[in-house]
């Protein structure tokens, strides 16, 4: 077997950069469980929350790290506000448009707030999702103008979310 050195670049420049996602979901957490104690909400941490937050987190992860290796394998920027220069389809983005979002958005928030036990935590991470659909939206309309009918049909096939 041969071992490719952009390969191995580009997955650990993923690893390293969503090692900070993690980071910004466990800040998250934290930060709602700041919340419960001045709101009076009761923590549920728990063996069963805990292992729970901790498949997610590791799932989020590594969807994030298998997406944003696609990202840097064709010289793209992960965090862009232009339009990019192509249209993904393979690896998670055949489940899920926006594999990103889900890995961070969705797994990575919920499962450190599922970790910590933190009831603010998961309805601030309902709250993020909803914001977040919102710019999926956007994002979906610069994708129609860039990509036409090669962007129609992925989204035909693949559901925004999972």
């Amino acid at each position: 077997m041969t071992s490719n050195p952009t390969m191995s670049i580009n997955v650990l420049k993923s690893v390293l950069q969503n090692a900070g996602v993690v980071v910004v979901g466990f800040a998250f957490a934290f930060a709602a469980t700041e919340i419960d104690s001045l709101l009076g909400f009761i923590g549920f941490r728990s063996t069963i929350g805990q292992i729970a937050g901790g498949v997610l987190l590791i799932t989020g992860f590594a969807i994030r790290v298998w997406a944003t290796s696609l990202f840097y394998e064709r010289h793209m920027a992960v965090i862009k506000l232009a339009p990019q220069k192509h249209l993904i389809t393979t690896g998670p983005y055949r489940f899920s448009r926006n594999p990103l979002y889900l890995g961070g958005n969705v797994f990575v928030f919920l499962g450190a707030a599922l970790f910590l036990g933190s009831p603010a935590g998961i309805v601030l991470t309902g709250m993020n999702i909803i914001a977040v659909d919102f710019m999926i939206r956007r994002e979906e309309r610069q994708l129609c103008m860039s990509f036409g009918e090669e962007w129609v049909s992925y989204r035909n096939r693949v559901r925004r979310w999972l």
